[in-house]
């Protein structure tokens, strides 16, 4: 009997503990998540305030166009964050449903032997703990009595205690839980509908792009605006190579490559996989315009696909960078290790986060027209110690 007194305790305080610590690691995940909701949140507003403040003097379609289509990525990006938010509440509201669930069927486990031992009480009749210990044969049995049963009246009485507690504790949680999760929801309902409304905008300012294509001096414009551009995303390259955290993302690389037995990426020159289903449209290198007569440089490739078809990750790395880049739009940037990185532009609803971890085939977004003139395409570039490589002699041949 003893025995199983310990037994049960030592489960139901475990459990106990257990629970705790998950508490713990929800918090904390909870306390990263917000924390880049609010970052998201404040870009977004410095964001609508140039856009305002730029409003007055932005004249042409292809910049109106642009402005929206940043915002409009902010805003999905801000989505995707409180959708994982909101699993998270989800799945501590289920957590703390199966911990209520636990404590109770515990509860009822010894209210049922509590009930057995009574009713044998009442028809056997059973001796106090005093006359217990007065009928011991001799003074050992005595002590050893006075002993077990001191110990299971206190484990009694403290299992009582912590199921109570417990019960107490993670109702107050689940109502807590709840409430976030019905505001989060509220919060996610509003953000979509600021979000159908800029999507409206956009589709009236898309309209201007047929002037675009018909008007050279439009189109001048936003070539110019897409080799602003080129020279944004060089900077920001560079500012990854240079970046203190790289020693650490080299690490975080080399152990994925050695755990999933895979090669480093100057090994793998025309093996890779193709990061989207699609045509080339745009090949590497100069491009000549006989619109405008004139020639301009590519740095990647050019994919035409079907809008929503997935974007994956050619190979492991760690996300280093999700922005928005004029002529570009949405852009996703993975180091791939030893000075190797590959670029993803004209993505929408992106799947991942900075500093993520992804491995190859991983699905990191979908094509879109972020920041496109054409409709839905991904604009994909490699860059290999700090050069840019032609994409296709990297990928598998097909």
């Amino acid at each position: 009997m003893f025995r199983r007194f310990i037994i049960i305790s030592l489960s139901i305080f475990s459990g106990w503990a257990w629970g705790q610590n998950t508490q713990k690691d929800f918090e904390k995940e909870l306390k990263v998540q917000n924390s880049a909701i609010q970052s998201l949140r404040n870009e977004i507003e410095a964001t609508k305030k140039r856009i305002q403040s730029e409003g007055r003097k932005e004249k042409t379609s292809a910049r109106r166009v642009s402005n929206l289509s940043e915002e409009i990525s902010l805003l999905q990006r801000l989505l995707n964050e409180i959708d994982k938010e909101e699993r998270l509440l989800v799945a501590d509201v289920s957590r703390t449903e199966k911990r209520i669930e636990q404590s109770e069927i515990e509860l009822d486990t010894l209210r049922v032997r509590y009930g057995r031992r009574l009713t044998k009480m009442y028809k056997k009749g059973q001796l106090s703990n005093l006359e217990k210990i007065l009928s011991s044969t001799s003074w050992r049995q005595a002590v050893y009595r006075t002993k077990y049963l001191k110990i299971i009246s206190d484990i009694d009485q403290q299992t009582h205690d912590t199921i109570r507690s417990l019960l107490i504790e993670i109702g107050k949680q689940k109502l807590a839980l709840e409430t976030a999760l019905r505001r989060k929801r509220k919060l996610k309902k509003d953000r979509e509908q600021t979000l159908s409304s800029l999507r409206n905008k956009k589709r009236k300012e898309q309209r201007e792009l047929a002037k675009i294509r018909q008007s050279q001096k439009e189109l001048k414009g936003y070539l110019t605006e897409k080799q602003a551009g080129v020279k944004q995303l060089e900077t920001i390259i560079k500012k990854i190579q240079d970046d203190i955290a790289r020693s650490e993302r080299e690490a975080r690389i080399r152990q994925q490559q050695q755990a999933l037995q895979s090669k480093s990426f100057s090994k793998l020159k025309g093996q890779l996989n193709w990061p989207a289903e699609g045509r080339v449209i745009t090949k590497f290198g100069r491009q000549w315009n006989p619109k405008l007569k004139t020639t301009t440089e590519n740095p990647g490739i050019d994919i035409k696909g079907k809008p929503g078809s997935e974007v994956t990750a050619v190979l492991g790395g760690v996300v280093t960078t999700i922005t928005f880049i004029r002529g570009f739009g949405t852009t996703i940037i993975i180091d791939h290790g030893s000075g190797y990185y590959t670029v993803y532009s004209h993505v929408t609803n992106v799947q991942t986060s900075q500093d993520n971890q992804v491995r190859s085939g991983d699905v990191i977004a979908y094509m879109g027209d972020s920041g496109s003139i054409n409709g839905s395409q991904l604009h994909f570039e490699i860059y290999g110690q700090g050069i840019k490589l032609d994409p296709e002699m990297w990928l598998r041949k097909r």
